[in-house]
């Protein structure tokens, strides 16, 4: 499962028959299609579009549209846009939720859960919205999102709802390319083997990530500067530039 999930955030074009070309290059033992097809079901994964099996739908949920087809975003604090996905661990997974702000990339908030449930959501919505009211908050149409608590929060701040068409991962990208990011520069090369550890650990990385690992997208600013509108002229932490020379060799700009 571990080498399926770093397979599939390098290539999530390959379906069950190149994943299994793929791991039986990786490993000494023979690698039955099937088995793989059971594991990427169990995780959740389907070619081009992956969904770690945290995402499922409330038929007795109210859906809403999705409002940013087409929607100029020009200014920090105008859309937020939430997701989850795994992260793995030595002998199991956690779950990660977080809010980004899609202008400048700041992770607002972000929790860390070993169940599915809404509460870890809702704590990351509402840290977000105590940084500042957006005028649209975008989500998929995972159960957590969609149930009443959550929505209630959004509509109570005056916020429009925005949710992304089923099956579609490109109407949430910039949360989609934060996780290929932190899986590639944090979670991979640290194997975490706790939660404890993994909370410690991406502490660190979502520090990092806001304040000095610069985004191509962004003009190789930063999403703090973005955001804030202004440069950092501090000095960077030296635990800050530890988790820099971990990565520089593979910067995965978004």
């Amino acid at each position: 499962m571990n080498l399926i999930d770093s397979q599939y955030t390098e290539t999530p074009f390959y379906g069950r028959r190149r994943m299994t070309e793929a791991l039986r290059k990786l490993v000494d033992f023979p690698v039955n299609p099937k088995r793989v097809s059971g594991l990427m079901a169990t995780l959740g994964l389907q070619a081009i579009y992956p969904k770690p099996n945290t995402s499922r739908a409330n038929k007795s949920h109210e859906k809403y549209p999705y409002l940013l087809k087409d929607y100029p975003i020009v200014r920090p604090g105008q859309v937020y846009s939430t997701d989850i996905t795994y992260i793995r661990l030595n002998g199991g997974f956690a779950y990660l939720c977080a809010v980004i702000d899609w202008h400048s990339r700041y992770v607002l908030s972000w929790r860390l859960s070993n169940t599915l449930d809404t509460e870890f959501c809702l704590e990351a919505l509402e840290e977000a919205l105590r940084k500042g009211v957006p005028e649209i908050f975008n989500s998929d149409q995972g159960c957590q999102f969609t149930s009443e608590e959550y929505t209630g929060v959004l509509r109570r701040a005056g916020v429009l709802i925005s949710m992304d068409g089923r099956g579609r991962a490109l109407d949430n990208i910039f949360v989609e390319r934060l996780w290929r990011s932190v899986k590639y520069e944090n979670i991979f090369p640290r194997n975490y083997r706790t939660m404890q550890e993994a909370r410690e650990g991406l502490s660190r990385y979502f520090t990092f990530y806001n304040e000095e690992r610069p985004h191509q997208s962004l003009g190789y600013r930063t999403p703090k500067a973005v955001h804030f509108g202004k440069e950092e002229k501090a000095e960077p932490k030296k635990l800050l530039k530890r988790e820099l020379s971990l990565t520089e060799n593979s910067f995965l700009l978004c």
